[in-house]
């Protein structure tokens, strides 16, 4: 009766094993979302590599970190509005001829259509999503 009983238990614990192993549908593999980015980026920066990089980081990186560049994807209106923000309140100096060439960079690479090029560890943003009060 002991083997029975024994071999009845390791048979349910095999089972509860495979059904635990599954994935369930709110656990997707990493790479499912994932779109490889293409573009190399300076190893010292972490800026996408361009021909206005070296502009860029002079022009950017003299007063901050490159990763305040790397959080946020603005519009070009955006990076202008930010850029005069700097200028009022934390004394930026005119970017002059090279604005131009910066927003050109800016836009291209850290603009908000540029956003679905690089690799994120993040699940995609929620669409389509219908709240409701909670009583």
């Amino acid at each position: 009766m002991k083997v029975i009983t024994l071999s009845f238990f390791i048979g349910l614990v095999s089972i509860a094993m495979l059904s635990f192993q599954t994935t369930s549908p709110l656990q997707q593999p990493a790479t499912s979302n994932v779109v490889i980015d293409t573009v190399k980026t300076d190893p010292e920066s972490g800026l996408a590599i361009d021909p206005s990089l070296t502009m860029v980081k002079a022009q950017c990186t003299a007063c901050h970190s490159s990763k305040l560049i790397l959080q946020h994807r603005f519009t070009r209106d955006g990076w202008v509005e930010r850029i005069r923000w700097m200028q009022k309140y934390h004394k930026l100096w005119d970017l002059g001829e090279s604005e131009k060439v910066v927003l050109d960079y800016l836009e291209k690479h850290y603009g908000p259509q540029s956003a679905q090029v690089t690799v994120s560890p993040r699940r995609a943003p929620l669409k389509n999503i219908q709240w409701y009060k909670l009583p």
